[in-house]
């Protein structure tokens, strides 16, 4: 009989989580899991699983479980415990605290010992397509996918294995992707954040409406992606450059054979953000430029170059360098801060039955921590904004990072430093939405399991 994901009834896939007859041990699989059983039993690829593939699927599914769970099983003792599992979890460069790893304990355990056996452990994971320990760990890695314009956040781990087998650079250009799409759907409303943070002041009001109005006025609908281009091709160099840094900030600040601590990652990755920043700040300027630049003023990225070059120097590819490499701590500090607290309260207040957090929860998690991160560094980021335009502003605006600050302080007060937040504010929704998307389509298309 040959059993067709589209046809056959959801209680074929619903079975017993335990060898008792308890019901509140019965998972029921969602439609998702049905199709990650059925596409990795279809050995004829026909889409549907007959008998013997299904069989062969849970053979092969329990062999691989077994080798999984006698590899966290560090004692031999045929049990595997909160210590074992934090300690497996920390060799993989996944550092989690005792009480995050009874949590996952408890979401196997089923006759509350404390302590899961290998029934245990095949029951909870057998109609979970999870090949290894590696993927069932990946729920909660802070992932790098959820672009909202800045890249400055820490960057992703990377699994041994991922490395070696060359997992990791498909996800790196499956998020390049992301941004990518994200970044262009997003581009008018990071026009117009430019714009303001720019030519606002108590003076010279430029309101969101407003703003777009004026750009459109200018140069046309089209005239709401300028500088789109450069923002876009930045994102391949900075993201190859800011993850083999880290890999190397790791290993200078980590002893031989020692595991990753958290302020250890935190300084890695701030480094590694400087280092990427650095080498592709030039880019960064041409950007600001080219946004706030009329119809007609630039013919493309290198002709802008070549502009500022002759009129201005060398010099003028690192304006607001400065202010931009200070943002970088509060914003990878708060934005790590933020999203291991988030998890850390789900995992203690929700994770009663399973450490998957879901989608939602993910995704919610990334974009607050993310526009936290934001909050705190905003007022560094429209000081290096203003800098990288001051060819395009009045003399009297020109100065020091210094000197801006108190500039605006004295003249629009301490939210004059925030001009420009609401649009900022107002593409995270979509720049998440986008992001993601893409990069699961991306995922399934670079053959990358879940």
């Amino acid at each position: 009989m040959k059993t067709d994901i589209d046809t056959c009834p959801i209680d074929l896939f619903c079975f017993s989580g335990s060898t008792s007859n308890s019901e509140a041990n019965r998972p029921i699989l969602s439609f998702v899991f049905v199709q990650k059983i059925v596409s990795s039993g279809d050995e004829n690829k026909d889409g549907g699983l007959d008998f013997n593939e299904f069989n062969n699927y849970l053979k092969e599914h329990e062999k691989k479980l077994r080798l999984t769970f006698k590899s966290l099983d560090k004692n031999n003792d045929g049990h595997i415990d909160a210590s074992e599992i934090k300690q497996s979890l920390e060799e993989l460069g996944m550092d989690i605290t005792k009480e995050e790893a009874q949590t996952i304990l408890q979401s196997m355990d089923i006759d509350g010992t404390m302590m899961v056996d290998w029934n245990e452990w095949r029951d909870h994971f057998l109609f979970n397509p999870a090949h290894n320990l590696n993927e069932i760990i990946r729920y909660w890695k802070h992932s790098s996918v959820l672009d909202i314009g800045e890249s400055i956040a820490i960057p992703d781990e990377f699994t041994e294995e991922e490395k070696t087998s060359g997992g990791w650079w498909k996800q790196l250009a499956a998020g390049a992707m992301a941004g990518a799409v994200s970044r262009t759907g997003t581009a008018p409303l990071d026009r117009v954040k430019v714009f303001m943070q720019v030519h606002s002041s108590k003076s010279n009001r430029v309101t969101l409406l407003g703003g777009f109005k004026q750009m459109i006025k200018e140069g046309g609908v089209a005239s709401l992606w300028r500088g789109n281009g450069v923002n876009v091709l930045k994102i391949a160099p900075e993201t190859a450059i800011k993850f083999m840094a880290y890999e190397q900030y790791k290993k200078l600040l980590t002893p031989e054979g020692g595991k990753v601590q958290t302020h250890q990652r935190f300084m890695a990755g701030s480094l590694a953000g400087a280092t990427a920043q650095s080498s592709i700040y030039p880019m960064e300027v041409m950007k600001t430029r080219l946004t706030l630049g009329k119809t007609g003023q630039y013919n493309g990225m290198f002709d802008c170059a070549k502009k500022i070059l002759r009129k201005e120097g060398i010099k003028a590819f690192y304006k607001g360098y400065t202010p931009n490499m200070i943002g970088i701590i509060p914003y990878a500090g708060i934005d790590l801060a933020v999203y291991e607290s988030l998890k850390n309260a789900w995992l203690s207040r929700y994770a009663k039955d399973t450490a998957n957090p879901g989608i939602l929860v993910l995704l919610g998690c990334g974009t607050i921590s993310s526009t936290c991160g934001q909050l705190a560094s905003y007022p560094l980021a429209l000081l290096r904004t203003r800098m990288q335009a001051q060819a395009t502003l009045e003399a009297s605006d020109k100065s020091t990072m210094t000197g801006l600050m108190k500039g605006i302080m004295a003249n629009e007060g301490f939210f004059g430093l925030y001009r420009g937040i609401l649009p900022n504010f107002m593409k995270v929704i979509p720049a998440v939405s986008l992001s993601y998307v893409v990069y699961e389509y991306m995922k399934t298309g670079l053959g990358i399991s879940k």
